[in-house]
């Protein structure tokens, strides 16, 4: 495939570049000079009113070719969620232990994710997120519903200059999403279930982390396609797949990237997504009508969650398995991968 024209833009996105705002003075309307995408991190989310509309999570997930992981710190302005799941790949054993806070009392995340430590404490679970230089480290102690003692400890790198892909959604200036999705970071650590220890990444099988930022203010029906991966290219190349779609059509902007060796490649496109709700189970393939990315995911797991409580509700497929296929770098350049570690899920909740 020839390399776009130089006088075309890759996307039509407005690239932020300088710190600023998500609102405006008050934290209720949506600062104009928030709307765009970024390489790095930039906003201070100074979000206030609206009560039962404001959402703020971050959630990290790690996936090596026999484990998937994932840690959840929420607080979704009713109800805090702080969770901690894993999952045997080969066998399809699974565990962890998942905590409710009516008012989100006790569960506080910063305006500028990252810059302080996220704790949660109960009985039967202790969670600690915390950053430094070499990047962040989930650490949680738990019960497992049958009793048995488990432990977390897993550190996800950030190498120097690594690039994440930061975009605010805005489907008015009331109604609005910040989130930032990093990709292909390195992950080192432990799981520990009762007796049995199993490390998480190395050079025998490597592991990657993955974070979903969320700060913004949500309509109550919503609707969405997320998907990611890493691993190498058959080149050599580092690559990190970030996509995702639904929520976002009609806004002017995407969350769709990828990241080979640490740099974004920004994808402007709405995607394409196949895959039949009813059996998650079968191949996922991911389009981009633009050229540049055509996914196929074969799936190999199926994490299949719904909750019911009167007026909320919320119902997700969250696949794993591997991605093949081709994606296009913004020099041209098609990079082709054959069985990534990777996810792709569909979300469907009133909240």
């Amino acid at each position: 495939m020839p390399p776009p024209a130089p006088d075309v833009p890759l996307t039509r996105e407005r690239e932020v570049t300088e710190p600023t705002h998500l609102c405006l003075p008050g934290g209720r309307l949506l600062n104009p000079e928030a709307r765009g995408w970024s390489r790095i991190p930039l906003l201070d989310c100074n979000i206030a009113g609206t009560p039962g509309r404001k959402k703020r999570w971050d959630y990290w997930g790690v996936l090596s070719a026999t484990h998937a992981l994932s840690v959840t710190y929420a607080d979704v302005d009713y109800l805090g969620l702080t969770d901690v799941w894993w999952v045997d790949l080969r066998t399809g054993r699974h565990g962890g232990r998942s905590r409710a806070v009516p008012g989100a009392t006790g569960i506080h995340l910063p305006d500028r994710p990252g810059t302080e430590p996220l704790r949660s404490v109960s009985r039967h679970q202790v969670l600690d997120l915390t950053d430094d230089d070499r990047g962040t480290r989930l650490s949680a102690s738990w019960t497992e519903s049958d009793g048995t003692p488990a432990h977390l400890d897993v550190l996800v790198e950030l190498p120097s200059g690594h690039e994440s892909l930061n975009v605010v959604i805005p489907w008015t200036d009331r109604l609005f999403q910040f989130t930032s999705k990093h990709q292909a970071r390195p992950a080192l650590g432990e799981l520990v279930v009762g007796d049995e220890r199993t490390v998480i990444g190395g050079d025998a099988d490597p592991a990657w982390g993955t974070l979903d930022v969320g700060r913004g203010r949500w309509p109550y029906r919503t609707r969405w396609n997320w998907g990611g991966g890493a691993g190498t290219a058959t080149s050599g190349e580092v690559v990190g797949i970030q996509i995702g779609g639904k929520w976002t059509e009609g806004t002017g902007f995407t969350e769709n990237g990828i990241v080979v060796d640490g740099r974004l490649h920004k994808l402007g496109d709405e995607l394409r997504w196949t895959y039949d709700w009813d059996r998650p189970r079968e191949p996922w393939r991911v389009l981009d009508p633009g050229g540049r990315l055509d996914l196929t995911l074969d799936t190999t797991y199926d994490k299949h969650t719904r909750t019911e409580a009167a007026v909320l509700g919320t119902e997700v497929h969250q696949v794993f398995g591997t991605w093949s296929g081709t994606v296009v770098t913004d020099d041209g350049a098609e990079l082709t991968v054959d069985g990534i570690v990777g996810f792709a899920e569909e979300s469907r909740s009133r909240w």
